[in-house]
């Protein structure tokens, strides 16, 4: 098939001739974000069509662009196995007598990934959900919560104080994902979040469009502790469901985040019952990532590599009407297309940096993390030995910026060298806009920082010259509000694409800076990181 990928690239105008060493333009990403999130692609998701068309067309430009294949058996891609559950529409979630609406009230997956859970269940609300004796805190307070089905906010305490919980940046236990994991190690047999939009950072049509299909998981091991359900229920589901509540009726949702905000909280037994019949179809599904690389010319660091990762999913083709296609212009195009600029440039210098440079295009990001936790577990090059990973996520093409955004770069031996090398291209850098959404826990470089490695994103900024004050914010809310996790999240021809082009050539740069450092980063002290940082190495 690659030779007729090849063949449909030569007609997008991505071909052409060779720019300056280590150059990016414009015109290297916007075909790339055109042809990645055009229909024909499906929404790019995983296991299906628009899965191998994806691949194949990434592998294309990495061949095109002089990077060896880095995956099993001298091919590009690194296979990835998983499940996908996709819960029936014959299944039924009761609470306090009432029967839940599916998608409109809640959304769930059986994750012990059994053709059918059935529990009848008392119901506890447990605030935010989390044990975490550095900061003394426990949602739990002995309660033998086994069996039960859990009500819980997102999010974590909110605070000021950098030493409790991050101060105003999220840490993962604010996470959806952990809340799931420390239920299921307490033996609960459910979980629903209650959502809101300020506590989950999105609307409630985001937790809805990304729950509505089949969604892949990592095959559960025997014996391990999961979920009968875990989901998410809708913030007036959820008001009803505590006014039915003896207990908690005279409470609203604000009062009852406030108690949760709380370090006193005690979970709330609401005295009703939840009965739960949840079916399952489950089907073993193979995704791939994408891998190649730039060999190192230095012999004795060519084993040690820079790491670069953009997720290549989006959500696929969804529900009914008119436009079912989940396109994923800005996520993840934008990202994949820096890459492959990246590649371009680094294919085009007249001699290789000292260590290897490794591109990984990671799939099934949308569902977890899954392609680059894969990744992280099964590594071309030890995690004890990958300098840096350079992660692209969700770039906005609104044109140039005079600053950018590196959530995490602070926290890493490598601040200085990027705060040097941002004044060299001119740029200020803008702190995390939104720490207490934890966005650096919801991307890529998570997998890898878990195993050690000094891993953020190197992100669109909001400064825009020639721009009012604040207007880069007004649109990015707007993307947010109405395109992220849309179908509409489509290719605009009135976008520019100069900013991420300025993104791209930073993002080069600075790889190519580490790649011939003399020693390994790694995370600052303190840090959360820096003890799987030190075992890697061990």
């Amino acid at each position: 098939m690659r030779w007729l990928v090849a063949l449909v690239l030569l007609g997008t105008g991505c071909a052409g001739e060779a720019p300056d060493e280590g150059s990016i333009a414009p015109d290297d990403i916007a075909p790339h974000v055109r042809f990645l999130s055009s229909d024909l692609f499906e929404g790019r998701g995983v296991g299906g069509r628009g899965e191998e068309l994806t691949i194949e067309y990434l592998a294309t430009q990495l061949e095109l662009a002089g990077a060896q294949p880095a995956g099993e058996s001298g091919t590009y891609f690194q296979t990835v196995p998983l499940v996908e559950i996709r819960t029936q529409s014959s299944s039924s979630v009761r609470l306090a007598g009432r029967e839940l609406e599916p998608l409109s009230e809640y959304v769930g997956n059986n994750e012990r990934q059994t053709g059918r859970e059935v529990f009848d269940a008392d119901v506890v609300f447990v605030g935010h959900g989390i044990t975490a004796p550095e900061f003394e805190w426990d949602d739990f307070k002995g309660v033998d919560v086994g069996g039960k089905l859990l009500v819980l906010f997102t999010n974590e305490p909110p605070s000021d104080d950098a030493a409790f919980f991050g101060g105003k940046a999220l840490t993962y236990y604010g996470r959806w994902t952990f809340k799931f994991e420390e239920a299921a190690r307490r033996g609960a047999a459910g979980v629903l979040i209650v959502h809101t939009d300020e506590t989950a950072g999105y609307p409630w049509d985001v937790v809805r469009n990304s729950w509505s299909g089949g969604q892949p998981y990592v095959e559960a091991k025997p014996g391990e502790s999961k979920l009968a359900l875990a989901g998410w229920i809708s913030s007036e589901a959820a008001e009803r469901l505590f006014r039915s509540s003896p207990v908690a009726r005279e409470m609203t949702l604000a009062e009852l985040l406030d108690a949760a905000n709380r370090k006193d909280f005690a979970p709330i037994e609401l005295a009703v019952r939840a009965q739960v019949d949840l079916r399952s179809s489950i089907v073993p599904i193979l995704t791939r990532n994408v891998l190649a690389s730039f060999r190192g010319s230095d012999p004795e660091l060519a084993d040690e590599a820079v790491l670069y990762t953009a997720h290549w999913d989006h959500i696929g083709m969804r529900g009914e009407g008119d436009d079912r296609i989940y396109n994923g212009a800005v996520d993840n195009a934008t990202g994949c297309a820096v890459l492959l600029g990246i590649a371009q440039a680094l294919g085009e210098l007249a001699s290789a940096p000292a260590r290897t440079v490794l591109f990984a295009f990671v799939g099934a990001e949308e569902s977890g993390l899954l392609g680059s936790a894969y990744y992280a577990a099964n590594p071309v090059v030890a995690m004890g030995k990958t300098a840096v990973n350079l992660n692209f996520d969700g770039l906005f093409p609104f044109g140039k910026t005079s600053d950018l955004s590196l959530p995490g770069y602070e926290r890493t031996s490598l601040s200085a060298t990027v705060e040097a090398l941002a004044a060299e291209f001119g740029f200020s850098l803008t702190p995390d806009a939104h720490p207490e959404q934890g966005y650096y826990y919801r991307s890529d470089q998570f997998s890898l920082a878990k195993h050690g490695v000094p891993a953020f994103s190197v992100k669109s900024g909001s400064k825009y010259p020639g721009r009012p004050g604040g207007w880069g914010d007004e649109r990015v809310a707007q993307y947010r509000a109405s395109h992220y996790h849309q179908p509409s999240d489509e290719f605009r021809e009135d976008w520019d694409f100069a900013g991420i082009a300025d993104l791209a050539r930073f993002g080069f740069e600075l790889g190519r800076i580490v790649a011939d450092q003399p020693d390994l980063p790694t995370w600052k002290q303190g840090d959360e990181f820096l003890a799987a940082r030190e075992r890697s190495w061990r």
